[in-house]
């Protein structure tokens, strides 16, 4: 099976990225070489590219009778085009010819052009008037056959004039604060205009993504709201993503705000989605959102001229769209598009009335046999021997892009009696989880239960933090993320652990069925009313591992008892997110390892708590006014413990 792959591998190569980043380089330096190659465009060039900012300057291409194909590839292939006008700017027709390059790309290709107006005064070379048209003159008697050339030229240094650009007078001394303004503004647009990585494997993306843009009519003097609607891991974010990217450089400004509903289940989590929106947009102006209300006044008052491009991804509820996209009137400039991904169809027709809505079609059955065997193969099509298994696989699928990829890739390398094993079992079952529960019971029990904790606690979090507290479980984290992530179950981004929504779920599913009517015989708890319901009834068992509480706000405080852990001796995660809680209790579990519990009522720990393998301990702004004596000796000095974290008020410290 591994050389059948290889040599799938070594004969038919990945798709090719779609609307990933066009351009191979950020900046394009047009110039004439004997004015200002080594000054002032050789010291800009210079500092663009100790910005991290790609730049191309010609200082190897060889010139000939006419501008040479890389020349004009390199013109093409770049996001801006800076034209430094120089005094013999005009006498060299190759710098000409490279203008109107860069003027046609600027209206093809919707690239930015800006000039440079270094000792020349923009109304000379408006009007080529001055050595500008003296440079023209010069050239008009070797061309006189070709008017239509000069026409050509002249019109672009009247157009490339009028454009939005620095001057640099004679008298002006500063070269060096020009070139910094420069740099630092087009900064601000390479880093404004991130191109996002949008699918190892975009097969289907490409159609989708032009549906969708047909729908925007981008460039109509309107505000448009398109939702994507779908089920879950029907690719909605994904063709967001590419939709972004190809339209993205048509705004003033963009903003690609993800995980929305993960992101807002509080009124403090949405305010900050509004301070983000606001910072993406306004760049560098640091504007204090104390509150939703606040935020929503805040992104009516800034944004409302500006034509931007925002995509909200997995919405799911009706108050992200009114405190984040409000309205098409008054919220953003004209011009302006809003794309919306969710999962509930009555959201966007509740939420605007003129809304186009895309149902977000799965995929077609050659399109899910290409990706899936993208993903199980590493090629465009099925291995010999393996067409019937991979039909199998696909149509159980149902076009699903996730389930493809998920389930393609937990059979990669596996050989034909595996996959008919698996497949058989896949077969058996009905619900789109089941796929990610046959991946799931392939799993060693260790990082079974590694997933499980991740599903229920950690998504999201820090890996090396996870890991760190997972070590102190003795759950051996690094192997078993390793695994996990081979077998598509969850992914690192940026240094985070993420798992998609139906892999999340369909471990908490696990969870539930351990004991599907009493939560307190589970072993990890995280939905509010059953963690409401086992900590102010005593129900809690031997079972339970790990407890988040994570409350509506709507919830009762919970009020604790002596007696509340007695019962949870194997009880490892303590995690309080923002729980309101009252009373008092005679005891903690010594196998505590992990405590995250900012605002604990407790007026000191139980005299018995005795954790010798506690990794975290955190309680700021608790009402514990210090440890018993001996405690910081005997409570943390087993070896497993690597660090402490203990938060009080100065004042109340020992």
């Amino acid at each position: 099976m591994a050389k059948e792959a290889a040599a799938a591998a070594a004969s038919s190569s990945p798709p090719p990225p779609c609307f990933t980043n066009p351009w191979k380089y950020h900046v394009f330096l047009s110039f004439r070489g004997e004015d200002t190659r080594c000054n002032f465009t050789g010291h800009l060039c210079r500092a663009l590219r100790q910005k991290g900012i790609n730049t191309f300057m010609d200082n190897c291409l060889s010139r000939g009778e006419e501008i040479s194909t890389a020349l004009l590839k390199a013109i093409e292939e770049s996001r801006i085009s800076v034209i430094v006008f120089s005094e013999n700017y005009a006498s060299s027709m190759w710098c000409l010819d490279e203008l109107v390059k860069i003027l046609d790309c600027e209206k093809s290709n919707q690239q930015t052009v800006i000039p440079v107006f270094y000792k020349v005064s923009p109304s000379d070379v408006r009007d080529q008037k001055g050595c500008f048209g003296d440079g023209l003159a010069g050239l008009e008697c070797n061309y006189k056959d070709n008017v239509d050339k000069i026409h050509k030229w002249r019109a672009a240094l009247s157009e490339a004039a009028n454009l939005s650009g620095w001057p640099l007078s004679d008298k002006h001394e500063d070269e060096s604060k020009l070139i910094h303004n420069i740099v630092e503004g087009i900064s601000a647009q390479v880093i404004n205009r991130t191109y996002l990585d949008v699918a190892e494997y975009p097969v289907g993306i490409e159609s989708r993504a032009q549906e969708i843009n047909n729908l925007l009519h981008v460039g109509r003097n309107d505000v448009r709201m398109v939702g994507l609607w779908g089920t879950g891991g029907i690719g909605k974010s994904t063709i967001a993503k590419a939709v972004y990217n190809l339209i993205s450089h048509n705004f003033e400004c963009s903003c690609f705000l993800s995980k929305v509903r993960e992101s807002s289940m509080t009124d403090k989590g949405l305010a900050k989605l509004q301070k983000t929106l606001l910072y993406e947009i306004l760049g560098g102006d640091k504007l204090k959102v104390a509150n939703v209300d606040k935020g929503i006044t805040l992104i009516k008052e800034r944004l409302s001229s500006k034509r931007i491009l925002l995509v909200l991804d997995d919405v799911n509820d009706m108050r992200q769209l009114r405190c984040l996209a409000g309205g098409s009137d008054g919220w953003f400039g004209i011009g302006s598009r809003i794309i919306i991904t969710t999962r509930d169809k009555k959201l966007l027709t509740a939420h605007h009335h003129n809304i186009s809505i895309y149902e977000v079609k799965k995929l077609n059955y050659h399109e899910a046999l290409e990706l899936f065997s993208w993903n199980a193969f590493k090629s465009n099509g099925p291995l010999d021997g393996y067409a019937k298994l991979a039909d199998h696989a696909i149509r159980h699928a149902q076009g699903l892009p996730l389930v493809l990829r998920v389930l393609g890739s937990h059979l990669y390398r596996e050989s034909r009696d595996q996959w008919q094993a698996i497949l058989d079992g896949l077969i058996k079952s009905r619900e789109i989880q089941d796929v990610f529960k046959i991946s799931y019971d392939a799993l060693d029990e260790i990082v079974k239960e590694v997933f499980l904790d991740i599903a229920c606690f950690f998504k999201g979090g820090s890996s090396n933090y996870v890991i760190e507290i997972l070590e102190g479980c003795e759950l051996n984290p690094k192997h078993s993320i390793d695994v996990l992530i081979q077998k598509a179950l969850v992914n690192i981004d940026h240094g985070f652990i993420w798992m998609h929504d139906l892999v999340e779920e369909m471990g908490k599913e696990v969870v539930r069925q351990q004991s599907p009517n009493d939560p307190g015989e589970r072993s990890r708890l995280w939905f509010h009313d059953d963690v409401y319901r086992v900590l102010t009834e005593n129900t809690g068992t031997k079972n339970i591992t790990g407890i988040k509480v994570q409350l509506l706000e709507s919830d009762n405080e919970i009020c604790l008892s002596a007696t509340t852990f007695s019962n949870m001796k194997n009880l490892k995660i303590f995690i309080n997110c923002n729980g309101r809680f009252s009373g008092a209790v005679d005891y903690l579990p010594n196998n505590l390892r992990f405590v995250d519990w900012p605002e604990c009522p407790l007026k000191s720990l139980p005299p018995n708590f005795n954790p010798k393998n506690l990794v975290l301990l955190n309680m700021r702004n608790s009402q514990i006014t210090g440890f018993r004596e001996g405690f910081k000796f005997v409570g943390f000095a087993g070896k497993k413990t690597k660090f402490m974290e203990w938060y009080m008020a100065p004042s109340e410290r020992e």
